[in-house]
């Protein structure tokens, strides 16, 4: 499974990534997760750096993540759990009026089994066949917070 929305902000492409890899800033911007913590003493976005995020619809869960990319004013992803089978990606690139293009993005690897489905469904109250759309809507929402706070004064 795999989605991504695109949304043009009117901000440089740095001061996107400066907000796009502030894990403890997500909270403000999308409906899904409530922020996260760096892990490990670590206190920005680097490559290798692990970060526990909170998130909650119908119930809470959290998970632990890894940044995979962190070049500013480019791009800030990160893998989910220990093995990163689902990789969260910011693609920002400057466009023609001066401001950045912004591509949310997602990948799942393989196919949960009953369990995860079902605590998916638990958590979320969307079944996994329906999770791919309603992620797409969540980072929709996400990226007009993204680009209302970046287009903040």
């Amino acid at each position: 499974m795999h989605g991504q929305v695109t949304i043009d902000i009117a901000a440089s492409p740095e001061r996107v990534y400066a907000l796009a890899s502030d894990i403890t800033r997500y909270g403000e911007w999308s409906p899904e997760n409530k922020g996260g913590k760096w892990l490990d003493g670590v206190t920005g976005p680097v490559a290798g750096a692990r970060f526990k995020g909170k998130n909650k619809r119908r119930l809470p869960w959290s998970t632990k993540c890894t940044v995979l990319a962190a070049d500013p004013g480019k791009e800030f992803s990160f893998g989910v759990g220990k093995k990163s089978d689902t990789v969260w990606r910011y693609a920002i690139e400057p466009n023609e009026s001066g401001g950045s293009t912004v591509t949310e993005s997602y990948k799942v690897d393989g196919e949960p089994n009953r369990i995860e489905k079902f605590l998916v469904k638990m958590a979320t109250g969307v079944s996994w066949d329906q999770r791919g759309p309603d992620l797409e809507k969540s980072m929709g929402k996400t990226l007009a917070g993204l680009k209302a706070a970046a287009e903040k004064n």
